[in-house]
């Protein structure tokens, strides 16, 4: 079973699918000559073709409506977005358009498509680079949100997202797109949309992450009888697994790299608060980004989760 990076993983289930499903096709900005800016999509144009790999204009909005056609006409588009900062422009086509065809059409037509971008920090790169604003699509009935936080999830969640019959936006977390490597079959397979990962099982508090941080969290986590909890699906949202893991252990701890405010962590709570009050011994904990634009160069560290706030705030959890 061979090591991948995420880069790789991506790349080979897009592979994997196109060669399967011969509806499936990719576009985007520099996806087919150049292979995408983080080289996710290196090669498909010299096996596929120009047809079915597509250099579009620099028009997000563009991309996204054309993918959004594509799929109610049959196909199933996978469309790059170079990152999720630029995804604003094609908001409009995202919350009026394709989270509502099923809706709207009263089940005659579904929109297969997923829109994949690199985001989050941690890479040295301007705001609109950087940002974690994922609570935003999770906010849109319709849409699916999926963040994988290495390899394996990768390939697996990103199968089960150009498989899924609606529209999915698969955020990859840029900052350790090859900093983690991991053993990846070679056969296709699924992870299902909408169901957590229990990394490792603990008694003593629950911790709840996903994407690039996920990696931190493990870190700080070593020393202490964590149930370490991958989100994985941020819509829709398994409320189940994060339940009875709270009930089981009394406390949790949530780390994300987003703005505090209405950022994901908040509803996670809200629903341990309407469900599990009663088995917790400690308020829930937060670690998070700040409620600012996401900072340049000097002060990005300063920004982002680390160990040492992660471990602050476990500290504090477990004393209580």
């Amino acid at each position: 079973m061979a090591k991948l990076n995420i880069i790789q993983a991506v790349n080979q289930a897009l592979k994997q699918e196109m060669e399967t499903d011969k509806s499936m096709l990719v576009l985007g900005e520099d996806v087919g000559v150049d292979g995408g800016v983080f080289r996710a999509t290196d090669s498909l144009l010299t096996e596929y073709g120009e047809k079915r790999v597509v250099d579009t204009p620099l028009s997000e909005a563009g991309i996204i409506g054309a993918s959004i056609g594509l799929a109610t006409q049959g196909f199933k588009p996978v469309a790059e977005v170079q990152f999720s900062g630029f995804m604003y422009p094609g908001f409009d086509q995202l919350i009026s358009h394709a989270s509502r065809m099923r809706t709207r059409s009263r089940g005659r037509f579904t929109c297969p498509m997923v829109v994949r971008s690199p985001y989050s920090g941690g890479i040295r790169a301007l705001e609109h680079h950087s940002e974690s604003f994922e609570a935003i699509y999770a906010h849109i009935p319709g849409l699916k949100v999926v963040i994988p936080s290495g390899p394996y999830n990768t390939k697996g969640l990103l199968t089960a997202a150009i498989r899924d019959p609606d529209p999915v936006i698969f955020l990859e977390p840029k900052r350790v797109y090859r900093a983690i490597k991991e053993e990846v079959p070679e056969e296709q397979y699924e992870i299902p949309l909408g169901q957590c990962n229990i990394v490792e099982e603990g008694n003593d508090v629950t911790v709840i992450s996903w994407g690039a941080v996920l990696k931190t969290t493990k870190q700080a986590i070593a020393d202490v009888d964590a149930e370490l909890i991958d989100v994985q699906t941020i819509y829709p949202l398994d409320t189940k697994t994060i339940l009875n893991s709270v009930k089981k252990t009394g406390r949790c701890l949530i780390v994300h790299e987003a703005p505090k405010t209405g950022g994901l962590g908040a509803e996670i709570t809200a629903e341990i608060m309407d469900k599990a009050i009663l088995h917790l011994q400690a308020p829930v904990a937060r670690v998070t980004g700040y409620d600012t634009v996401f900072p340049l160069y000097k002060l990005e560290q300063q920004y982002l989760p680390d160990e040492g706030k992660v471990k602050l705030a476990l500290q504090k959890l477990m004393a209580q």
